[in-house]
């Protein structure tokens, strides 16, 4: 072993040790023809869902002014299905988890009766951690909402109809 070579490996075991030392992922250093790159990789667990903290307070009370009809009761599917080929109904672009607000607390971003201007954010959700706004896909007034907060959602189903 030559003493260039020595040199070099206890070159990369500092790096290697620095690495563990300030816990680091990667480092890598180059002075003029000398370039040395150490990384290192963590176990990955699969994370158990839970939901991001800003919905994590505690449950708000639905506001009193709230229509008994913004919604669609579970028992009726067909209903749902038959709306989503309604032109005025938008529909999810994606699976994921709907929320009616910016956070816990806050008003809804649309109300049934609510008058929209297309491109307005109607309401938000959340896939893979990222909060994505969902659009009004033409202008109108809101007729009826059919997801609850914080209800899972998949791609193609109806949303909100705007008439």
């Amino acid at each position: 072993m030559t003493k260039s070579s020595q040199v070099d490996q206890d070159l990369i075991r500092a790096i290697a040790e620095l690495l563990n030392k300030e816990n680091l992922a990667e480092i890598e250093i180059e002075q003029e023809d000398f370039r040395v790159r150490v990384t290192r990789s963590y176990p990955v667990e699969a994370p158990a869902f839970a939901p991001p903290m800003q919905y994590m307070a505690a449950p708000q009370a639905a506001p009193a002014a709230a229509p008994a009809i913004s919604s669609i009761p579970a028992a009726a599917p067909a209903a749902k299905e038959d709306l989503a080929s309604n032109p005025g109904t938008l529909t999810s672009p994606m699976v994921g988890t709907a929320y009616r607000s910016p956070e816990p607390g806050k008003p809804a971003f649309v109300d049934v009766g609510t008058k929209v201007s297309e491109g307005q954010t109607v309401l938000i959700i959340e896939a893979m951690k990222t909060m994505n706004q969902i659009p009004a896909h033409r202008s109108g007034t809101v007729t009826r909402i059919l997801v609850e907060d914080a209800q899972p959602v998949e791609y193609g189903e109806p949303l909100v109809v705007i008439e």
